[in-house]
């Protein structure tokens, strides 16, 4: 077996002894590094497969990547963004096999929703000297806003739902990027998508999710 490929300079201390710790075998580690990203790595697999069961063996799957795969880390990115990658090839996998994965490089200007507005457009004035301002203005940030209520108890699970209503392409790019705070660098080499398309991709899912959370406001109407 090769040696270990050392860390590049500059990664995180903390980061470096868990990382020892793991390949020594410290079964507690382990069980730190599994309760810290598990849920977010069936949040992200569920965007590939259809059946929460199947997602839940991805994962498996993908610990058991992690253990087999400790002593080729390279340190080029940072633990959870190498996590992430094990998952995404091994969901793509298992999507493949049942026809749910979306080919990023068929995403573009032909999708109905190309130029998708981050704001309802019914909500701006189209006529007279006034065209383009808004109708009524928006509510401040502490009444009950889109905003005011992502940050609420209720809002937390409102949110999920809409997550989960997804496309699964936006899905997957919105978890990675919003939800799990990896850099735009590392979510492009895991879907295989250009950065172009990422931030395509990521604005529509966005766009997506305020506009649930304005109708949600207005009328309490959940995700389908």
């Amino acid at each position: 077996m090769s040696e270990p490929q050392q860390p590049v300079e500059g990664a995180n201390p903390e980061e470096l002894r868990l990382l020892e710790r793991l390949r020594q075998g410290d079964e507690a580690a382990f069980a730190e590094v599994v309760d810290r990203h598990h849920n977010a790595l069936l949040r992200l697999a569920m965007a590939y497969v259809s059946d929460h069961s199947v997602a839940e063996e991805v994962v498996q799957e993908t610990w058991i990547g992690v253990l087999e795969g400790l002593d080729r880390f390279e340190g080029r990115s940072s633990l959870k963004t190498w996590i992430f990658r094990i998952l995404t090839n091994k969901a793509k996998t298992r999507g493949v096999r049942e026809s749910r994965h979306v080919s990023f490089s068929t995403v573009g200007a032909s999708d109905d929703d190309a130029d998708e507005p981050a704001v309802d457009p019914s909500q701006f004035r189209t006529t007279g000297h006034w065209a383009g301002y808004w109708a009524s203005y928006p509510q401040p940030w502490d009444e009950d806003t889109p905003e005011k209520l992502a940050l609420s108890k209720e809002g937390g699970a409102f949110l999920e739902q809409a997550i989960e209503a997804l496309p699964p392409n936006l899905r997957q790019v919105l978890v990675l990027r919003d939800v799990e705070g990896l850099d735009s660098k590392d979510v492009c080499a895991m879907l295989a998508v250009s950065e172009a398309n990422q931030r395509v991709l990521l604005h529509r899912a966005r766009s997506r999710i305020r506009r649930a959370l304005e109708k949600y406001v207005e009328g309490g109407v959940r995700p389908a």
